[in-house]
């Protein structure tokens, strides 16, 4: 199964982290893998290549864990791209999650709600 978390923290997504496998089918012919690592990539690249900001990243491929995090002091421009952006890609997973659920789940870490 593939856990994807976003974390969230004074009124916004400040990243998110991308663990395990999907076992949906064989390496190489597993679609929600590749759905999934299509949106990842996607979403750092606009992030760091795009916009140029410089997000941490950090990958393991041996374990399937791939983590972004936003740097905290955006302009207003680009903390509004980039919340459009992780809240698309949210939205996207979420209706994967829907369609297979035995593969995929999403969670959001609201660090607002633990206090």
């Amino acid at each position: 199964m593939t856990t994807v978390t976003f974390h969230s923290g004074s009124g916004r997504i400040d990243g998110f982290l991308v663990e395990g496998h999907s076992g949906y089918a064989e390496k190489g012919s597993d679609i929600v893998c590749a759905a999934v690592s299509a949106v990842v990539g996607l979403t750092e690249c606009t992030i760091n290549e795009v916009l140029g900001l410089g997000a941490p990243v950090k990958a393991r491929e041996e374990t399937a864990r791939i983590s972004l995090k936003l740097p905290n002091r955006l302009s207003e421009e680009n903390e509004y791209t980039c919340q459009n952006l992780l809240t698309g890609m949210m939205v996207y997973l979420q209706a994967m999650a829907e369609e297979y659920p035995e593969n995929l789940i999403v969670l959001l870490d609201d660090e607002d709600e633990k206090d």
